[in-house]
């Protein structure tokens, strides 16, 4: 058994094809396959069932891909330690944001980010919570910007800023005349909302708990911009972040947009990580110039 047999049983899994597998792994597709079978035959069980056009696990090959993530993790780790030594804010960083503040956040930090930390390779992906926290436990991710909640799992956190919410509304609409609203003022309103999978969603719920603003059925967007532009034609009223409201996007289309009274209801901006990271060093500058940047613009 060696770590090479494991990155091509770990490609298996997460590709569920042997010429995909192969191809991501920069190898042939038999000799991949020799390899898993190798493997197979040293473990004395299978671990994948071969079907034409699908493959999938077998039960020990489940529990075995689980303990190959983590050693593969581990290894890498060690390399980073070695790499990391001479240089802990050089190399490579690969971050995730959650897609209601990836738009808004990162064209405020790049230029601060490479001027900061020039020797710093950052890769950014967008991803839902759910598919984050994923990536992140399985080693894909460095680190993952993202609305704090209640569980944070086995990862380190530090809180970066805070977000208020503020009401979109269409022009014209009888509350745009007020300087800041109450969820009690949304009632009998249609409320757009993004759709399942966002943490958004769930939070604009809450914050209008007091309301009985309803939602229709037949509708559930994809981004805030098909939001924005829903209010903007007269659809409903929406929740919008605060950063979504700022600088090119406050005059991006044309709805009303309306602070809530105080309490404001808002959420938490944080970063989690590994707690075995090897590039906490480098994960913590970063969280310097998001935390100096968030605050700025959202206080």
């Amino acid at each position: 058994m060696n770590l090479r047999d494991l990155r091509y049983l770990v490609a298996l899994a997460d590709t569920r094809h042997f010429g995909r597998a192969a191809e991501q792994c920069h190898v042939s597709q038999p000799t991949l396959s020799a390899q898993i079978k190798k493997l197979e035959d040293q473990l004395g069980v299978p671990l994948v069932e071969r079907q034409p056009r699908n493959v999938t696990l077998t039960g020990p090959g489940a529990e075995v891909v689980e303990r190959a993530r983590r050693i593969l993790i581990e290894v890498d780790a060690m390399t980073e330690v070695a790499k990391l030594a001479r240089d802990p804010l050089a190399g490579s960083l690969r971050l995730g944001l959650i897609p209601t503040l990836a738009p808004y956040l990162l064209p405020l930090v790049a230029p601060k980010l490479r001027k900061e930390l020039p020797r710093l390779r950052l890769h950014l992906y967008e991803y839902q919570t759910a598919e984050l926290l994923r990536r992140l436990k399985d080693g894909d991710l460095d680190a993952a910007v993202l609305a704090l909640g209640d569980d944070l799992g086995a990862f380190e956190s530090r809180p970066l800023f805070d977000e208020n919410f503020v009401v979109a509304l269409p022009p014209g609409h009888r509350l745009a005349t007020r300087n800041s609203l109450k969820p009690q003022d949304l009632d009998g309103e249609t409320l757009l909302l993004l759709e399942d999978g966002h943490c958004l969603r769930e939070q604009a719920l809450a914050a209008c708990g007091a309301s009985r603003a309803h939602e229709p059925q037949d509708f559930r967007a994809t981004s805030l911009e098909t939001l924005r532009q829903m209010v903007g034609s007269g659809m409903g009223i929406t929740l919008l972040p605060e950063l979504a409201t700022r600088g090119p996007f406050a005059s991006a289309t044309n709805p009303v947009i309306r602070p809530f009274a105080r309490p404001q209801p808002g959420r938490r901006i944080g970063i989690l990580w590994r707690r075995s990271s090897a590039r906490r060093a480098a994960v913590e500058a970063v969280a310097d110039v998001l935390e100096k940047t968030g605050r700025h613009r959202t206080g």
